[in-house]
């Protein structure tokens, strides 16, 4: 089975991209099956303007991905816009997918609601993610629920363009990680870097620790019972637990710990869990990167190219 997943290299990696993305990405990783892994960086144009940003995100995702525990043996990592394919086959697909679809799209009306601009790249954005799936013939996409209707369009597309053209490109299937919580960040909010409510992974301690003493908590007293359920600093605390740990943790809650003791606690263990990969990843030399990347891109472009092959054949481009 082949398994295909992307991320955007859009700033510093947090806590919300570990165990909403990466994690899950990592669990799906099995020797049986073929795993793409690739950086969307030309989906993130649509939203990240500063060039330096960009390009320092690009070079330290693949360090990251490798930092967090990927097997470059069993995962082949790319960059998108190292495939010149991705943006052919996204214009051939645009050519044959109804306006219609696009104009449905909840996630387009959802971000320029947010103050994004309403730019063509942003409304066209699904064709692209249309394209990063079908050009790699992925059976199954996982995505998590914000994402599914993308994985619908892509399916409508791939359908559109098989009964026009012939059986040319699989129609892959969504596998929603329903198991996956939204991650608050430390406001209450989902955590988005667009938010400024991170919790980074490999930022200097001083950057974590002023993240963690910053997050939001109610005006209940020092030892008043609290609910954990609706505490920010616990939701998050409880990620990095066992169930037996976290049903402790819980109960002095509601015993009435202090949130400067929670959040200290949090701290300590989140610096804990996070020892393994900060040295993993301050041990990855640049040479290793750049090797794991280009054997990746070599191996995705040979995958890539196939799959062109056919659909400029089918559409008369050959």
């Amino acid at each position: 089975m082949r398994i295909l997943s992307g991320i955007q290299p859009s700033g510093q990696l947090h806590l919300g991209n570990y165990f909403g993305s990466m994690k899950p990405n990592l669990d799906f990783v099995q020797p049986e099956n073929e795993n793409f892994f690739f950086i969307a960086d030309l989906h993130a144009l649509t939203t990240l303007h500063d060039r330096a940003v960009l390009a320092a995100a690009r070079q330290d995702i693949i360090r990251d991905y490798l930092a967090v525990g990927f097997d470059p043996s069993q995962a082949i990592i790319y960059e998108q816009s190292s495939i010149p394919a991705h943006t052919e086959l996204s214009w051939i697909l645009a050519s044959v997918t109804p306006m219609g679809l696009l104009e449905r799209a909840v996630s387009y009306k959802d971000k320029v609601q947010r103050g994004l601009e309403a730019t063509a790249g942003l409304f066209t954005y699904p064709v692209l993610m249309a394209a990063d799936i079908l050009l790699y013939q992925a059976d199954v996409v996982p995505v998590g629920s914000d994402q599914k209707q993308h994985v619908e369009i892509t399916r409508d597309i791939a359908v559109k363009f098989n009964n026009a053209y012939g059986e040319i490109f699989t129609v892959p299937e969504p596998q929603i990680r329903a198991s996956v919580a939204v991650v608050p960040g430390t406001d209450g909010k989902k955590m988005s870097k667009s938010y400024g409510n991170t919790i980074p992974l490999f930022a200097d301690e001083d950057a974590i620790r002023k993240a963690i003493m910053g997050i939001v908590t109610d005006s209940k007293g020092q030892h008043d019972p609290k609910d954990p359920d609706t505490c920010i600093v616990y939701v998050l605390h409880r990620l990095l637990l066992s169930e037996d740990n976290a049903r402790v943790l819980a109960e002095e809650y509601k015993n009435g710990l202090s949130y400067g003791e929670a959040k200290k606690r949090f701290l300590e263990d989140y610096m804990d869990f996070l020892m393994p990969m900060r040295e993993r990843r301050r041990t990855l030399r640049d040479a290793d990167v750049r090797a794991v990347l280009d054997a990746g891109t070599a191996k995705a472009a040979a995958v890539a190219g196939e799959t062109m092959r056919r659909v400029r054949s089918a559409v008369g481009l050959n």
